[in-house]
């Protein structure tokens, strides 16, 4: 029990510890700085030069998502079976052996192997490994909110990562610098790895034990007794739902995340890495916002809402990249930043409401593959795409209705309860809009934080008799 627990503060300790780690870890949100040089450099050559072609640039990104993505699944079965410590601490490992490599050379395969694939393995050992032991310490009520915090040190690393980036490859190039940042996050992750622990069994949040949330714990209970395994998960319906929604909200937001920098340098010139930090302070406010706002609307609610408003920025962001102008591509990055980052606090509080906690890092990077496939397909695809003529417009469109469609989708999402007698069977829009109307209500403060009531189907049956 947590009052019998003399580290009564430990669960915020994890919860920062958690938050480091990403901090460090979120440097994959500044390759648009990192790819900027390289292209430079191309465009230079001569001896020492990057000899890659223009197209290929982005690929060692893509492979890292795609990496980091399969990378969890493994991840998390590691974390549900050694501990998130240990984890995190091969995670630190990779990630800095990646980098100490990109730091000795300059060829495609060697930036591939590197960046994509074992930094990407790097990324997927230490995140993973961060928010399940934070989220386990707290209660059901506070879930949005911590994953979101943890998660959103991922999303808030390029704030310093991108202008420190920026000083060290002017210092001292990109391979020396990427020396560099490879030993600091090894010192960084690997020592904070040793802070990240599960609460003791039988442990319970000090909000529960205290009554807290009675009406919200009453009504969460069975959802929490469910511990469903992977080959489970992978059977339920939901679980394809939120797939194909996180592809589309992630694989979009990286395209756009992964050219920040080279949209910006448009119309900022040097100073395009001030695009990439402000963007990162949206991206991590996403995750935080996104996270509270779930706590309390919903997740379905939030999901839906996320979605439909980054597929309006996708068709805004038609005539503002066609005249860039400095202030509105911050802003416009800034939003579509914050759009992204709420996927990565919603979709975690998914896995443990719809799957429990007792596999959940194995449940969720499976569901987090999604991530990694939507950002090699669809940053790929854009690159194509914006290769023709009329290449951003066309891509922007393609992602606007691909968010669309994935706002629609969410829809599925709500179940359809039982109906009593005399009324008609809902459907799912109208369960939909049923949570959406009462978390809004309970956000503005006129009803309770509350769980809907299941239907009563006995008294159908009555009825029918």
């Amino acid at each position: 029990m947590s009052d019998q627990n003399p580290h009564k503060s430990r669960g915020w300790q994890v919860v920062i510890a958690g938050t480091g780690i990403n901090l460090a870890l979120g440097v994959l949100y500044a390759w648009s700085i990192f790819k900027e040089a390289i292209v430079s450099s191309i465009k230079a050559g001569g001896p020492g030069a990057f000899q890659w072609e223009l197209t290929s640039v982005g690929t060692p990104y893509a492979v890292c998502c795609l990496t980091f993505a399969f990378a969890m699944i493994i991840a998390g079965k590691a974390q549900d079976k050694i501990g998130p410590a240990k984890t995190a601490l091969i995670g630190g490992l990779l990630v800095g052996a990646g980098f100490v490599l990109l730091g000795f050379t300059n060829s495609f395969v060697g930036w591939v192997v590197g960046f994509g694939v074992l930094a990407g393995a790097g990324f997927g050992f230490g995140y993973s490994a961060a928010t399940p032991p934070a989220i386990k310490w707290f209660s059901s009520a506070k879930t949005g909110l911590v994953a979101g915090i943890v998660v959103g040190g991922f999303g808030l690393a390029p704030v310093y990562i991108a202008p420190l980036a920026k000083t060290l490859l002017h210092a001292y190039g990109i391979q020396n610098s990427m020396l560099i940042l490879g030993i600091g996050f090894l010192v960084v992750v690997c020592g904070l790895s040793f802070l990240l622990v599960n609460p003791p069994k039988g442990y319970v949040p000090r909000e529960v034990l205290r009554g807290y949330y009675p009406a919200l714990d009453a009504e969460k209970k069975k959802k929490e007794e469910v511990n469903a395994t992977v080959s489970e998960v992978l059977r339920s319906p939901k679980f394809y739902v939120l797939w194909i929604c996180f592809f589309i909200g992630a694989g979009a937001g990286l395209m756009v995340i992964g050219s920040v920098a080279g949209m910006a340098k448009k119309s900022m010139g040097e100073m395009a890495f001030v695009a990439v930090a402000i963007a990162a302070v949206g991206n991590a406010a996403g995750r935080i916002v996104a996270g509270v706002l779930s706590d309390r609307i919903g997740r379905r609610a939030t999901l839906f809402i996320m979605l439909a408003f980054q597929a309006c920025l996708m068709f805004a962001a038609i005539p503002i990249t066609a005249n860039p102008n400095a202030v509105m591509l911050v802003i416009l990055a800034t939003f579509m930043g914050f759009n992204y980052g709420s996927n990565l606090a919603l979709f975690p509080s998914f896995a443990k409401d719809y799957w429990g906690l007792k596999n959940y890092g194995l449940n969720y990077g499976a569901l987090f593959t999604a991530w990694g496939v939507g950002g090699f397909v669809l940053v790929q695809a854009a690159d194509k795409i914006k290769a023709m003529p009329n290449g951003n417009t066309n891509a922007f469109i393609a992602a606007g209705i691909l968010l669309a469609c994935g706002a629609a989708l969410s829809i599925f999402l709500a179940d359809k309860k039982k109906v009593v007698a005399g009324e008609a069977e809902p459907s799912r829009w109208q369960e939909f809009w049923a949570e959406f109307s009462l978390g809004f209500k309970v956000f503005l403060g006129f009803e309770a934080p509350q769980v809907r009531a299941p239907r009563n189907w006995d008294a159908i049956e009555k009825g029918r008799a």
